[in-house]
């Protein structure tokens, strides 16, 4: 499950920056940890459902 942070973050060349905050279980300890990324609009959601 991820979310989307609730500021995004802006170019000069107006492409739209999203900051995503994904959890994720680690193989090796069992705890959760969390990824951050700041990728495209266009690329969050793919990276939430995956």
């Amino acid at each position: 499950m991820a979310k989307k942070a609730v500021a995004t973050l802006r170019s000069k060349d107006g492409r739209a920056y999203t900051k995503v905050i994904k959890m994720c279980k680690s193989p090796k300890t069992g705890a959760y940890m969390f990824e951050e990324k700041v990728l495209l609009n266009e690329d969050a959601k793919a990276y939430a459902n995956s």
